[in-house]
């Protein structure tokens, strides 16, 4: 089964995670099959970049979402809602 879920680089203390579609019995940082975006927790603002159509497709074929980046897909909505872009 494929997973859209985090996949976590950057130094010690400061974690940087990109958004992957990756198979769900992969480790935490393996192979992904694709890029979908990234998110930086660090900077203030939080900044996040999501290919909301590469997700779509992805969930379309039966990918499942992980928690933490249906959180950060809310609040992408969240902040395109409030900034009207």
């Amino acid at each position: 089964m494929v997973k859209i879920r985090l996949s976590r680089a950057g130094a010690k203390k400061r974690p940087f995670y990109s958004i992957v579609a990756i198979d769900g019995h992969a480790r935490r940082d393996g192979r992904p099959l694709e890029y979908l975006g990234t998110y930086d927790p660090i900077t203030t603002p939080k900044r996040i970049t999501l290919d909301t159509e590469k997700i779509d497709a992805w969930v379309k074929k039966g990918a499942q979402v992980s928690d933490a980046v249906s959180a950060l897909l809310r609040e992408q909505k969240r902040r395109t809602a409030v900034t009207g872009a």
